[in-house]
């Protein structure tokens, strides 16, 4: 087959994208059309309980991980010739096509359809939540003495541009690799830009991700856009993108508009970076905050932030990020000579590509018990879809970046149709607070322990 080693051209960037066959080893979402007795701990629980994070080990032994995965010293140097600037999208296909997981998906796929699977989905995390007995989100944070899950005054703009991305990660969220086509348009970016224009009373952040969100032609106007207004600017980056062809000024690029950067790395150690990631990527990420390091990021006095962040490659919930920030940077610095500034520990969500991999393995019922049973009534008052506003590639709006990938959009009041609100019926984002945010069962994942956001803990 023929390997495609770029991104879209306008050509590709469709509205709709019935025909690609399925990405790895998941649930895949690849048509766009619109779909629409346990016993409990205290009341508020503050702390994780102890069994619920992995103890923290030496670089030398094993990473932040279950099983029997181990990485020796042999394990830390990087292989030069595999991080040149070639492209990685090659070799994502060639393990995509490989993989025994991604092709049953994608028949199930052209069986059921996207809706038909988004709907199940739910009903797997839902049955396994019936069967420990546990109420509604919603009705847990009442019960728990929550505030009211209603929006706030928006702060940050967070803007979802497209799934397209040169890698296939096995816990990825929103589905992404070289596969989907999706990307945000001209018109679609021009009017998000319009809406910070509108809301630079409160608004100040616009949080850009993906897929891999450099890849797309609105990257550069987006961050320019933003930046002349005064806004900090996000840029959600899997490092692997600073080596594709084509990026060779993408570093120098962030700099220069001052850009924060949050980058994905989930662990220190190569094997299990390449397990959920992909085979190289290691390699790849350590030559990517390397050239991120040269152009000034993480040095001090810079004012060049740059963020790594961490989700568990395995069924348990994040260690407190105080703790394994320290590990993180000792490590980094000693075998590779990288500096950061700060890391985020994000609890992986039961959807999407991991609720998939946790039900073929039967242990769907297990994680939502250990996010049910960690459950923290301070990080439900704090998660971020209370003062985040979410928009899609296609310029739907969503409370936030999880909503979007199960199509609970939000809508117009007094909106009895099937259509979700987008950006051209929004004059103003001041018109949002107040709302009720949309919640499910999917929500556990960001209330568990210290919580999680895409800012990292949040309790």
């Amino acid at each position: 087959m023929k390997l495609p080693t770029a991104p879209p051209n306008k050509a590709m960037m469709m509205q709709g994208t019935a025909g690609i066959v399925a990405p790895f080893s998941s649930v895949r979402r690849l048509d766009s059309q619109k779909v629409s007795p346990i016993k409990m701990l205290p009341a508020t629980p503050q702390k994780v309980p102890r069994e619920l994070t992995p103890p923290l080990v030496p670089f030398g032994t094993t990473c932040i991980v279950t099983g029997n995965a181990t990485n020796s010293s042999s394990d830390l140097q990087t292989d030069s010739t595999a991080a040149a600037s070639t492209s990685l999208i090659p070799e994502t296909l060639e393990e995509m096509e490989s993989d025994t997981e991604f092709q049953q998906t994608a028949a199930r796929l052209q069986r059921l359809g996207q809706a038909a699977m988004t709907r199940e989905e739910k009903q797997k995390r839902q049955r396994s939540l019936d069967k420990i007995g546990v109420p509604s989100f919603g009705a847990m944070v009442k019960e728990r003495g929550g505030i009211l899950m209603k929006r706030q005054e928006a702060a940050i703009l967070q803007l979802n541009i497209g799934l397209y991305c040169n890698q296939a990660c096995t816990h990825c969220h929103v589905e992404s690799s070289p596969k989907r086509f999706e990307m945000m348009d001209r018109p679609t970016a021009e009017q998000c830009v319009r809406l910070m224009q509108d809301g630079t009373g409160s608004v100040t952040t616009v949080d850009i991700t993906g897929g891999a969100p450099e890849l797309n032609s609105q990257f550069k106007y987006l961050v320019e856009s933003a930046r002349g207004l005064g806004l900090e600017v996000i840029d959600r980056c899997n490092l692997t993108v600073l080596l594709e062809p084509g990026q060779e000024t993408l570093a120098q690029f962030l700099a220069d508009n001052q850009v924060h950067v949050v980058a994905s790395m989930p662990c220190y150690s190569p094997t299990n970076v390449d397990q959920q990631r992909g085979h190289g990527v290691f390699d790849r990420s350590i030559k990517g905050l390397q050239a991120l390091n040269a152009v000034g990021y993480g040095q001090p006095g810079t004012g060049l932030q740059l963020d790594l962040v961490y989700n568990p490659n395995g069924i348990f919930l994040a260690p407190p990020q105080s703790k394994l920030e320290g590990v993180y940077k000792e490590e980094l610095q000693q075998h590779f000579g990288i500096v950061f500034n700060s890391l985020f520990c994000l609890n992986n969500m039961p959807i999407k590509r991991y609720v998939d991999y946790l039900q073929r393995r039967n242990k769907l019922e297990e994680y939502m018990q250990m996010l049910v049973e960690g459950f923290n009534v301070a990080a439900a008052d704090g998660v971020m879809c209370r003062n985040t506003v979410n928009v899609g590639w296609d310029g739907r709006v969503f409370d936030c970046d999880f909503n979007q990938q199960l199509d609970m959009g939000m809508r117009k009041p007094g909106n009895t149709s099937e259509k979700d609100m987008t950006v051209f019926d929004v004059g103003s984002l001041e018109e949002l607070t107040g709302r009720s945010i949309a919640v499910d069962n999917h929500c556990f994942g960001c209330t568990a322990g210290s919580g999680s956001s895409c800012q990292g803990a949040v309790a």
